[in-house]
């Protein structure tokens, strides 16, 4: 086990299993020396666990959670291309796009789920710039995408 998967395990997650692509994509691409993931939802075993708009069906804490699942559904997918998510040198960006309530604005907030497990897993190496966008609606009417840019390491 890699020391990224212990740390994973330590915090009560494991890593799941790459969500296969729902349409013509792959889920991570590697260009050198950096790993870019398509925008990841928050499948688990399959299957979306909420749908709808954070602000009507769905709260800013449960979309804070699925951006969560989203990132490990990310890191699934840098490990798929990379080989052992211990050649993370750092992340670089994450951007994520909150399907939102016309007067939903609090999508940083449901972003930090994410930011906030890499930061967890990954200490200095998890810090990131990121993005946080909100949207009308997304694939299968999920509440939260995620993408990661990752560096590796050349070793």
């Amino acid at each position: 086990m890699s020391a990224v998967e212990a740390k994973l395990a330590e915090l009560g997650l494991r890593l799941p299993e790459v969500v296969p692509p729902l349409a013509a994509y792959q889920p991570a691409v590697q260009s050198g020396v950096y790993v870019y993931t398509a925008g990841q939802l928050p499948m688990v075993d399959g299957k979306l666990p909420v749908t709808g708009k954070v602000g009507a069906e769905v709260t800013p804490e449960e979309a804070r959670e699925l951006a969560r699942t989203c990132a490990l559904n990310a890191l699934a997918a840098v490990k798929s291309v990379a080989g052992d998510l211990d050649r993370v040198a750092r992340v670089v960006k994450v951007v994520g796009f909150v399907a939102s309530a016309s007067d939903f604005t609090g999508q940083p907030a449901v972003l930090n789920g994410a930011s906030e497990l890499l930061g967890a897993v990954f200490g200095d190496k998890g810090v990131h710039a990121r993005s946080a966008v909100g949207v009308a609606v997304l694939p299968l009417d999920a509440p939260v995408e995620v993408e990661l840019q990752v560096e590796l390491t050349t070793a």
